[in-house]
């Protein structure tokens, strides 16, 4: 074969530029406005020198962060802080995908850096390896993501002297101090505080083939501190001192594994925390999980706030707020949670303006929402 001409040398140049253009721009996370800085009130701890995560005075949230729920996850920090009473003392533990596919843990690190200036947060790659052997197959793909499991694996990855933590889905909004829900009491016997619904169907969240089962079905239930009840894992505080000592982790997967072996539920990564801990979660108010502001799975229908006071909206669900705004089709809760959208759109705006500080104040938010 002859040298390569001129032109073929320029072709190939062309070529890889534009792929690793294309890899480039695939893999770029949105841009997004500065949030505005908040600072502790009258009142709140002072920070001890040199605790840095271990200060005993700080409030502990864990989320899960990766790109595809990035812009739920920016506004949901958002809220969290505007409506803290000590915005300074709130402590962020995300946990991110540890892949080879971007964007990587630094980028999405940069991200918040530049919408939080102020921060407190540490990211922990979180190896999807250590759940995919486990993971059956669910109704709905999302819920067979590695990330879904890995607030099993949070007394781990967290630091040890980080006694309890609130566990937060992306899809959530705070209307209230969130200290409120850090300071529940957790008696002895439990493990995880959680909004409880007892009024829901339990059993459907099992096949016939487990509740037909004399060794499973009621039996796992006996014996426990209540009858179980329905609870949603996007809104927990959990005590990782306890969790570590009962080996929480290797429970929850003793049932992910028998569900590999015989069909025991339905969905994802909810039914196992409900086979430990249903009957044993130490119940709080419902204004903490306004939850189901998704839709409904199977129609795709709006739904209201459940009946009482509002401290923390939940879209959980099938459709998230963000993709119906961007689809022009938002149910009515969906412009409250815009007013914490920090998301710039480059391509519709031609400005790519932040949202202005009035569209993000509580005064643009219905007032008919929410009760003190």
């Amino acid at each position: 074969m002859g040298g390569a001409t001129p032109a073929m040398w320029a072709g190939l140049v062309l070529l890889a530029f534009l792929a690793a253009s294309g890899a480039e721009g695939a893999s770029a996370l949105p841009r997004f406005a500065e949030a505005p800085e908040y600072r502790n009130g009258d009142g709140c701890p002072a920070a001890v020198a040199g605790a840095g995560v271990c200060d005993p005075g700080l409030v502990h949230i864990a989320m899960t962060l990766d790109a595809h729920y990035l812009r739920g996850s920016m506004a949901a920090i958002y809220s969290l802080l505007k409506h803290a009473s000590c915005p300074e003392s709130l402590f962020f533990h995300f946990l991110a995908a540890d892949a080879d596919a971007a964007p990587g843990v630094g980028e999405l690190r940069t991200a918040l850096a530049a919408s939080f200036p102020s921060l407190r947060f540490e990211i922990y790659p979180f190896r999807p390896d250590a759940v995919t052997g486990l993971i059956s197959a669910s109704v709905r793909a999302a819920l067979e993501a590695p990330l879904n499991y890995a607030r099993n694996h949070l007394a781990d990855l967290l630091p040890r002297c980080v006694p309890r933590a609130i566990y937060l889905d992306s899809d959530v909004l705070a209307v209230d101090d969130v200290r409120r829900l850090w300071e529940t009491r957790l008696p002895a016997a439990a493990v995880v505080a959680a909004p409880e619904y007892c009024h829901a169907n339990f059993s459907r969240y099992f096949t016939d083939a487990f509740w037909s089962d004399p060794g499973l079905g009621a039996r796992v239930f006996a014996g426990r501190r209540r009858a179980p009840c329905y609870f949603n894992t996007g809104v927990m505080v959990i005590d990782l001192r306890r969790w570590r000592s009962g080996n929480y982790r290797h429970r929850i997967e003793q049932w992910m594994e028998l569900q590999k072996e015989r069909r025991i539920y339905e969905l994802g990564s909810l039914p196992p925390f409900l086979l430990v801990f249903a009957g044993e979660v130490e119940a709080v108010d419902h204004r903490w999980n306004q939850h189901g502001l998704g839709g409904d799975n199977v129609l795709g229908s709006c739904r209201p706030l459940h009946k009482g006071p509002v401290s923390l909206m939940h879209w959980s669900g099938k459709g998230k707020p963000w993709d119906r705004l961007d689809a022009g089709r938002p149910c009515p809760l969906d412009h409250t949670w815009k007013s914490y959208d920090l998301y710039i759109d480059d391509v519709h705006s031609s400005s790519a303006s932040a949202p202005s500080l009035t569209s993000l104040s509580s005064s643009a938010l219905p007032a008919a929402v929410f009760s003190w």
